[in-house]
């Protein structure tokens, strides 16, 4: 399948541009140009509030998102981790994202502004993924969240914190997460699967922008096979949260989504896939303009509202009918 048509338009518009260049910024640059890139999309939410919890070593700055329709006292949560390799993003860079999301699953969404790259490498923003995480399972009464139904999420390095932060909740039995929302998550550093290579270039993210980010968020010396920088080298997968991993047809990291559910199925975690061929990397950003961005979205948020519901079952989804 085809690049989508409005995908393409944006692409064409970028490399008219001439971006994104992430390997010939600074990471100020970046970030400065990763917010210039956005644009307007007004979602209806029913509350908004920004605050700041406490973290382990500081404040961590967070968005919590009520949906429009609001059905109990207290509501499933979803807590997400935005994307931008660890380096940039923010909480406005991802708040049309998390509305969506939040009336879409009748959730509470909680987005988390994590600490950045390279001022702050892992496992800063790991740390504070799962600080945030326990934060909102300890004080769930008092902001009206079901701390029996909570789910982790993000895209891209989000997708990666919300992996390695189930990771560490199993590892140290608390806090219980119930499912997790990989959204092109990025998984492993070491690059090393076809995909990385049948996309490298032209399709927003390239491989020389993974470098770069993997460059400011990996200290020097690291084992970037450490499954809390890699999931996909975790050796065992079993009793792990229900998922729901989205990939798109033109990314470098789409093989990492789909090995990682099929590892997840294989160690017997109800998961579903669900990959859209036409689209790119950060096509969740794209709502504004694409169709297929807003769909995807929707069914995200779906998923995740009937999975803190219900006990999902196994299965595949190929979106291979949408353009």
């Amino acid at each position: 399948m085809a690049v989508d048509p409005q995908v393409r338009k944006l692409l064409d518009g970028l490399e008219a541009v001439g971006g994104p260049r992430y390997i010939e910024m600074s990471a100020e640059d970046g970030r400065q140009w990763f917010s210039d890139l956005r644009r307007p999309y007004e979602v209806p939410i029913g509350h908004v509030a920004d605050r700041e919890i406490p973290g382990p070593e500081g404040e961590i700055p967070v968005r919590l998102y009520t949906p429009v329709e609001v059905t109990a006292d207290a509501l499933p949560a979803l807590v997400y981790f935005h994307g931008g390799g660890w380096v940039v993003g923010d909480l406005e860079s991802h708040d049309p994202v998390c509305r969506a999301l939040a009336n879409a699953s009748g959730c509470k969404v909680i987005s988390v502004d994590y600490r950045l790259a390279p001022e702050h490498p892992w496992p800063a923003s790991p740390d504070d993924s799962f600080a945030a995480v326990q934060w909102v399972v300890a004080n769930a009464d008092s902001i009206g969240v079901d701390g029996q139904r909570i789910a982790v999420g993000g895209d891209s390095a989000g997708g990666n914190l919300a992996a390695a932060v189930t990771l560490r909740a199993r590892a140290a039995q608390s806090p219980y997460i119930s499912f997790q929302l990989l959204i092109y998550p990025a998984l492993d550093a070491s690059m090393s699967l076809p995909s990385i290579g049948e996309n490298a270039e032209g399709y927003f993210l390239e491989k020389a922008g993974m470098d770069w980010f993997y460059g400011h968020y990996i200290p020097a010396g690291t084992d970037e096979k450490d499954p809390d920088i890699s999931p996909m080298f975790c050796d065992d997968l079993a009793g792990l949260p229900s998922a729901y991993i989205v990939t798109a047809g033109y990314d470098p990291l789409r093989d990492e989504g789909r090995d990682y559910a099929d590892r997840l199925k294989n160690a017997g975690v109800p998961v579903t896939y669900a990959n859209y061929p036409g689209m790119v990397h950060g096509f969740f950003g794209f709502q504004a303009t694409v169709d297929a961005a807003r769909e995807a979205v929707q069914d995200a948020g779906q998923a995740i509202g009937k999975a803190l519901n219900r006990k999902m079952t196994v299965e595949a989804v190929d979106r291979g009918r949408r353009t």
